[in-house]
């Protein structure tokens, strides 16, 4: 191949690429995050069970408060896995949480982490990983208390 049909290959390979970011970098702007602190705690009450898993609802107080709803299943001996919903005014926001698990005789205590999956509303773009997740279950009447801390970005 010549070395003039080379030059102008490489022409308008450079054209193409060029065209691709002019076109990439004039598309919207993203959505600029933003961080917000989470600390929030709720205390819920059992609404049903089924097998190992509990449907939990209250309310959260703290940074954001709401309605909360959380499905907290006791996987094994030593660790639950939760889905946790919170309605504050004008959107939502969930997470799935993962922790360890230890019973006593009159409570049990998890502690671990969340994620927060998705949100609605004001809350559409919230997303964080890695929270702190803990709380109760107090055995009498499986009543929860719950407490997520960490930076969520909006």
């Amino acid at each position: 191949m010549s070395t003039m049909k080379r030059a102008s290959g490489l022409l308008v390979v450079l054209a193409v690429a060029l065209a691709s970011t002019v076109s990439a970098s004039s598309a919207a702007p993203a959505h600029d995050a933003r961080s917000v602190a989470l600390n929030e705690s709720g205390q819920l009450h059992l609404t049903s069970r089924h097998g190992f898993t509990l449907d939990e609802r209250g309310t959260a107080s703290g940074s954001v408060s709401g309605s909360i709803y959380v499905h907290l299943t006791i996987v094994s001996s030593s660790r639950v896995v939760a889905e946790v919903n919170l309605y504050p005014p004008g959107g939502s926001i969930s997470g799935q949480a993962s922790a360890s698990y230890h019973r006593g005789n009159s409570t049990a205590s998890f502690a671990g982490t969340i994620s927060i999956v998705k949100g609605s509303g004001r809350y559409a773009h919230a997303r964080g990983s890695g929270l702190s997740f803990s709380g109760t279950i107090r055995r009498s009447d499986e009543a929860i208390s719950v407490r997520v801390r960490g930076t969520v970005s909006e």
